[in-house]
């Protein structure tokens, strides 16, 4: 027997999502006692979903695609148009292949020796101030670190440009002030950078190695043989440096995270090895990070006793589901030890509980592949922090807003007093 969705009334509910931001899903959830409801947003019927088993369902490739699916807002600033999250079927997994292959166990390391170059590089200069904001002085070590890991050259006098504009890609999408119109040109200035470097490469100008992303961006071919475009290749470029550089969120929140739970530094010098991960993987669970992801469905087909209709733009919420107490125990709760009884990382496999960066299967689905490389960064700050310098965290707030999407402590966390010590 069909099941009724629930709705919520209003011809455009996107305002709600502006006024609530990560907790607009996760309280109508609530109220009406339902893993979906429907609504309106941005002029067009959409069901929401949350829940393992909603993610199980959203990432059956044979039910939903993503053609099409993304916003404008989002699309001029975030995403770009025509790279890999709007590409279904063989095309997609042609071009996710490219990303992939980019996340080698060497290639990560590589990664992760040059975060750590770059704290230390930018330690020097941190010592000789009373205060830094580490939010921001993040992202500019991690343009410095992607650049470099992606073959990508980066003058010094064009380090916090580069850096402003890979950041505002990612600040701006659901702001409504100026702040979004500067996303808008933050994108267009970043693709046009990365155009001129794709056609230096391609003009035997500029050689990067053949591991990097610039290399095999640069000489990607797609399915007919041919190479991308020049602004796809751009937009695929940024795919790869705009969320190496929103890590910056992480770095800050795994701050957060030693400033609020103290006791869990002895933890991390103790005698589990693996406690370092169950840390990061619980603060990528805790704290709010990208709050949901969409698709269309491909065909009519019943769950649960619903109906979906064909064309359908389908919300799953990640926030919601990282805080769903049916797989997380107390989930208001910040308890690293929750991962103890993972058999493998998270990272690793295919699962539909931790919805930090997408679910599901890293070839063939839409899951973010550079999660390897947040998580890897993740320890290395986190061991910086612990192990590497000392500083003092002086009165400021560290609240963070559940409506700002993306969300950081309102101080960016202020650190204080900072010295080498490793």
């Amino acid at each position: 027997m069909n099941k009724s969705i629930p709705i919520e009334k209003g011809f455009e509910n996107g305002l709600k999502i502006l006024r609530e931001g990560y907790m607009y899903a996760p309280n109508r959830h609530k109220i009406y006692q339902s893993d979906v409801f429907e609504t309106r947003l941005l002029g067009q019927k959409a069901l929401v979903m949350g829940g393992e088993e909603a993610a199980k369902l959203f990432y059956d490739e044979d039910k939903f695609k993503r053609g099409g699916t993304p916003p404008e807002p989002a699309v001029a600033t975030l995403l770009g148009k025509g790279g890999v999250q709007h590409l279904d079927d063989d095309a997609h997994r042609n071009r996710k292949k490219m990303f992939m292959d980019l996340m080698s166990k060497d290639q990560i390391e590589v990664w992760a020796k040059l975060v750590e170059k770059h704290l230390l590089k930018a330690t020097k200069e941190w010592m000789t101030k009373e205060s830094i904001v580490f939010y921001e002085e993040s992202k500019e070590v991690l343009t410095r670190a992607v650049c470099e890991w992606a073959g990508v050259p980066l003058p010094e006098k064009d380090v916090k440009k580069r850096s402003r504009q890979l950041a505002i890609m990612f600040e701006s999408p659901m702001a409504m002030s100026v702040k979004h119109i500067e996303g808008r040109i933050g994108r267009q200035q970043a693709e046009s950078w990365c155009r001129d470097l794709i056609q230096q490469v391609r003009d035997n100008k500029l050689h990067p190695q053949e591991k990097t992303a610039l290399y095999q961006v640069a000489w990607h071919e797609q399915l007919d043989g041919e190479l991308l475009d020049l602004k796809t290749a751009a937009v695929e470029l940024l795919n790869v440096l705009r969320p190496s550089v929103a890590i910056a969120i992480y770095f800050t929140f795994t701050a957060l995270s030693l400033h609020q739970f103290p006791e869990v530094k002895d933890k991390l010098n103790g005698e589990d090895p693996y406690y370092l991960h169950m840390f990061i993987q619980e603060i990528r669970r805790y704290y709010p990070f990208f709050p949901f992801n969409g698709a269309t469905t491909r065909k009519n087909f019943e769950w649960k006793g619903y109906s979906f209709d064909k064309d359908t733009l389908v919300i799953l919420d990640f926030y919601g589901t990282n805080h769903d107490s049916r797989i997380w125990e107390d989930p208001e709760e910040f308890r690293p030890e929750r991962f103890s009884d993972w058999h493998s990382s998270p990272t690793d496999e295919i699962q539909m509980k931790l919805l930090a960066q997408g679910g599901g299967d890293y070839y063939t689905g839409h899951r973010c592949p550079g999660e390897f490389n947040t998580v890897r960064a993740m320890e290395v700050v986190a061991d910086y922090l612990i192990n590497k310098v000392s500083y003092t965290v002086p009165n400021q707030d560290i609240g963070f807003s559940m409506v700002n999407i993306p969300t950081v402590p309102k101080s960016g966390m202020i650190l204080e007093n900072i010295d080498y010590i490793g």
